[in-house]
């Protein structure tokens, strides 16, 4: 088994990754820098800046990959929230899909994108309360992130959609992140339980990576979930 890990040198990133290994897979990420994981024989880091990839350079590190796992996110700096790439998790993420597709792999291979739970999943369709839905139509207009992160969910739900020869997809959606060192209880649900705005809970970032393995390894989980967004909270 070959996973690739695109935005590994990120917080969860590094949790994918480490949790990956431990489980004998091998994988290849793609960071920024060579120091940010540390050297493992089951590990090979590209270095790189992912939307500088063109579709051809993707398709190199896709190849012969089981699954293909994002945790892209943008930086909380003004630079990081307002500065270009604006879209830098749906194109790497349209970047990455197409080359998939140019391999023609036998099987198909998994997509496991992080995305929040700000974003509804219009395939069921989701109806958050009144202000949620308030807000989260000004952060539309105010902060490019959030438009990254729904354009990213809507192109996997629209565009690859169910069915697809070369491209078995999960976006998972993880509340509020938070830094702990150890894996612990946590619940998974079709739909947000909670308001993401005024009421959200807590998700560690090693859960978030917990579940990305586990969907990636058990073949019960990644069936229960597979097209659909998935929201993981802390128990």
């Amino acid at each position: 088994m070959l996973v690739l890990v695109v935005g590994a040198n990120g917080a969860t990133g590094q949790h994918v990754v480490d949790l990956l290994l431990r489980q004998g897979v091998e994988v290849r990420a793609i960071v920024r820098s060579l120091g940010a994981l540390a050297d493992h024989p089951n590990l090979y880091k590209i270095k790189a800046s992912v939307h500088d990839l063109d579709r051809s350079e993707m398709a190199t590190h896709t190849k012969g990959c089981t699954a293909v796992v994002s945790c892209l996110g943008h930086n909380l700096s003004f630079k990081g929230l307002f500065g270009k790439p604006r879209l830098l998790v749906t194109d790497t993420l349209q970047c990455i899909c197409n080359a998939i597709i140019d391999s023609e792999p036998a099987d198909a291979v998994k997509v496991i994108l992080m995305n929040s739970t700000g974003v509804s999943n219009q395939d069921i369709p989701e109806k958050p309360q009144l202000s949620q839905r308030i807000v989260v139509a000004i952060l539309r207009g105010l902060l490019p992130p959030h438009v990254d992160n729904e354009n990213a969910a809507d192109y996997l739900r629209t565009h690859i959609g169910q069915g697809h020869q070369a491209i078995e997809w999960v976006a998972v959606r993880p509340d509020a992140l938070v830094d702990e060192d150890k894996v612990t209880e946590y619940t998974v649900h079709d739909s947000p339980i909670r308001n993401a705005i005024f009421d959200s809970g807590a998700t560690s970032r090693i859960n978030v990576g917990q579940f990305m393995t586990e969907l990636i390894l058990n073949k019960e989980t990644w069936l229960k979930w597979k097209g659909k967004m998935p929201v993981i909270y802390n128990k």
